[in-house]
């Protein structure tokens, strides 16, 4: 998969003029939209198909502040997939020179528009073939 680039913007920025933590978060989701637009399941194919993905966990570690037009790239792994439930890793880099700058991991499950657990297997083998195939890559 391609790495998700990020240019960091100064709406980011706080009055020390490094990146926000809390943006490190959206980050995280654009680099995850953007992994399943790549695998062929963006989030508005997996929504018109009656998957809602809600986030349930997040953690951040944070190694080197980002400034004001840094070029963050985010590389994103499926850590674990067990047919409801989704681990994502998520590794930030500065461009150029690949200074890390922050690993994370968010977890996720699958629902139906009603809150009900999906079984993707059963219900999307495709995606969950896919998400199987790119775990066992690790």
């Amino acid at each position: 998969m391609k790495p998700y680039i990020h240019n960091v913007k100064y709406y980011e920025t706080d009055k020390m003029g490094i990146a926000h933590h809390s943006n490190y978060v959206r980050w995280m989701e654009e680099a995850r939209v953007d992994f399943l637009d790549q695998i062929g399941f963006g989030y508005r194919k997996l929504e018109e198909d009656g998957i809602i993905s809600p986030v349930i966990g997040v953690e951040c570690e944070y190694k080197t502040p980002t400034v004001f037009d840094d070029n963050v790239e985010i590389e994103v792994k499926v850590e674990e997939f067990r047919g409801v439930r989704l681990a994502i890793r998520y590794t930030m880099r500065k461009l150029p020179g690949g200074e890390l700058v922050m690993t994370g991991r968010s977890r996720h499950c699958f629902v139906d528009p009603n809150g009900r657990p999906i079984i993707l297997e059963r219900s999307f083998p495709d995606l969950a073939n896919k998400l199987k195939e790119l775990q066992a890559e690790e």
